[in-house]
């Protein structure tokens, strides 16, 4: 699953907001239905690790200049729920970049 989202924020300020509210994960999914964990491999791409009805799920945020790119990949027992965790990560993320 790839979702982009583009932003005028620049990186600095995408960066900060990542990491302030990288706990917030965890909310783009159903109620008790996944834990989350995040980590920082380099300055502009932070790692998340998700445990999903037992399985594992590896992701990534990638900060760019103008966009940020969520790729996760779900395994075969996740993929009937695609189209409901692309929803609701273009739409929780989306808010997570709203310029205000």
């Amino acid at each position: 699953m790839r979702v982009t989202l583009p932003h005028q924020l620049g990186t600095e300020e995408v960066r900060r907001r990542m990491r302030e509210r990288s706990h917030e994960i965890e909310g783009f999914f159903p109620a008790g239905m996944a834990s989350v964990r995040t980590d920082w491999p380099s300055e502009d791409v932070m790692g998340i690790h998700v445990n999903a009805l037992g399985n594992n799920v590896e992701g990534a945020v990638e900060v760019y200049d103008d966009s940020v790119v969520i790729e996760m990949d779900l395994p075969a027992a996740l993929s009937f729920m695609r189209g409901m965790i692309e929803r609701s990560v273009k739409k929780e993320a989306s808010k997570l970049l709203e310029k205000h």
